[in-house]
């Protein structure tokens, strides 16, 4: 050791650590979109690729958009985030492939030439569309020399023939086309996998690589008109339940409510049938929110898990992304509920409240305008632990494990000390101390306990750190006790 002589300076870790914070309801939606409308060079490639957005813009740049809600799923998601609740931002992941999921027309068409513009219908795929040469023209057609193809704002393709080009003079126009089919994609597409020879990941399997990619962790995961299938709802489920082996989060789903008159996909038109349904397709799983009933608002109609889960953004917005106040109560962007066939349905606040008490959340207009309504998970009655039954308490636990793990992943490998230990006790006391005094929660604390800690496994290498913490339930029954007093006729003397 060199000869030293003098004062010198050394450093020690701080023995607070500052919490990581992270986006508690980032959503990731699974879906179809029309990426052939989008105007960025990259959106037709935008087939099993996360995409993280912060604006309208952005989305519909990389995505498209129709007010096709049915066929295009995604636009619903994109509409409710940006446009309807301004929250941001958001993940998208599209399973519709224009190398798959398409229709080719091989002998092609004769459209009409009005004023030197012929309409092509919608979901054209431009890159595809092969124009026939008409009779006796020499060459083939150009384009940019003979016609131009486009878009307008409605989706539809169109043709314009050129001056001076082959098509000038013609009043038809025959056009082999390709056309994006989002009636080929299947359930199995939603649900996605992993291929063994490439390694590449597609549908619901994507949300392995959100956090990854992005550093952001999913909160919330809907996939909507799909979520109705319980296949996909079950496979959403379970990978909210383990993100990257680590983390945790809510998927929310929805029981369909259509009527197909006995067929086996029928689903639950009226209230009453929802919690048979719901219990009959195992929509009961730990980490899912189930809703029932279609918000309708002028001529679109949503899923409520869309709304849903673009609500709890906006409450969690409010609360600096701390998820302790549940979406209930809180005003959705609806003028009517309906169900898949369009009937209005008109809940009483006794009815909703059966439906909450079967683990389902609807909307309810009862006082002060159309709110969500109910505030329990998918696996109430049956688990009644408020951990699991409350959504607000539910997210909390999600929020707070995930935190955990996001701040003290830099004490990984670091010596078993007794240093450590304190440093991780006394960081997150201060963090639960903090939480508490604003009341996002009603109290918390961390201990390392002698029992939970075996020196079998202190050898190995592992410590354990039990987390006390009480976020506040929901005040979902507020009641007056009202009594006649005969002592106030003294009143009449005075």
């Amino acid at each position: 050791m060199a000869y030293s002589h003098g004062v010198y300076k050394s450093e020690v870790p701080t023995s607070l650590v500052p919490p990581v914070r992270t986006e508690a309801g980032l959503p990731v939606f699974v879906g179809t979109a029309p990426i052939h409308l989008g105007s960025s060079p990259k959106a037709l490639e935008n087939v099993n690729k996360p995409q993280l957005c912060y604006s309208y813009e952005e989305a519909v740049s990389l995505f498209g958009f129709s007010k096709d809600f049915e066929n295009f799923t995604l636009c619903e998601a994109i509409y409710s985030q940006f446009a309807l609740f301004n929250v941001a931002p958001v993940v998208l992941i599209n399973v519709l492939d224009p190398e798959t999921h398409k229709t080719t027309d091989g002998t092609g068409k004769d459209f009409d030439l009005t004023d030197g513009k012929a309409n092509l219908g919608k979901n054209v795929l431009l890159d595809k569309a092969v124009v026939v040469k008409p009779e006796g023209a020499a060459g083939d057609p150009k384009a940019g020399t003979d016609y131009a193809l486009s878009y307008d704002k409605d989706g539809n393709a169109i043709l314009t023939a050129l001056t001076g080009g082959m098509f000038a003079e013609k009043n038809k126009v025959k056009v082999k086309l390709t056309t994006l089919d989002p009636s080929a994609v299947t359930a199995e597409d939603v649900i996605g996998g992993v291929d063994i020879s490439s390694g590449e990941y597609t549908g619901l399997e994507l949300v392995e690589k959100v956090f990854p990619k992005f550093r952001i962790i999913p909160g919330l995961l809907a996939a909507p008109k799909w979520s109705e299938v319980p296949a996909v709802a079950a496979v959403m489920a379970a990978k909210m339940s383990n993100i990257n082996g680590h983390f945790t989060g809510e998927s929310v789903v929805d029981i369909p409510s259509n009527d197909d008159s006995g067929e086996e996909d029928e689903g639950a038109p009226i209230y009453s049938d929802a919690p048979e349904w719901k219990n009959a397709n195992n929509y009961m799983l730990p980490n899912q929110i189930v809703c029932w009933g279609k918000p309708k608002l002028g001529d679109d109609t949503f899923h409520l898990s869309t709304q849903l889960v673009s609500l709890m953004n906006r409450v969690d917005a409010s609360n600096e992304d701390i998820p302790y106040e549940s979406p209930s109560n809180k005003s959705l962007q609806m003028n009517a509920l309906v169900n898949a066939q369009g009937d209005e349905i008109l809940l009483g606040s006794d009815q909703a409240a059966y439906l909450n008490g079967q683990g389902i959340v609807t909307a309810l207009n009862f006082i002060g305008g159309w709110k969500a309504w109910g505030n329990r998970e998918a696996v109430y009655p049956a688990v009644t632990d408020p951990k699991d039954a409350f959504i607000p308490i539910r997210r909390m636990f999600h929020w707070i494990g995930n935190e955990f793990i996001l701040t003290f992943w830099q004490k990984v490998d670091k010596p078993m000390t007794r240093r450590l230990v304190k440093t991780i006790v006394n960081s997150y006391n201060v963090r639960l101390n903090g939480l508490a005094a604003r009341e996002f929660i009603l109290g918390g604390r961390v201990e390392f306990l002698e029992e939970e800690n075996p020196l079998t496994d202190l050898i190995d290498g592992i410590l354990r750190f039990h987390v006390y913490v009480t976020p506040p339930p929901p005040a979902k029954e507020i009641r007056a006790i009202l009594e006649f007093d005969p002592d106030y006729f003294s009143t009449l003397f005075e």
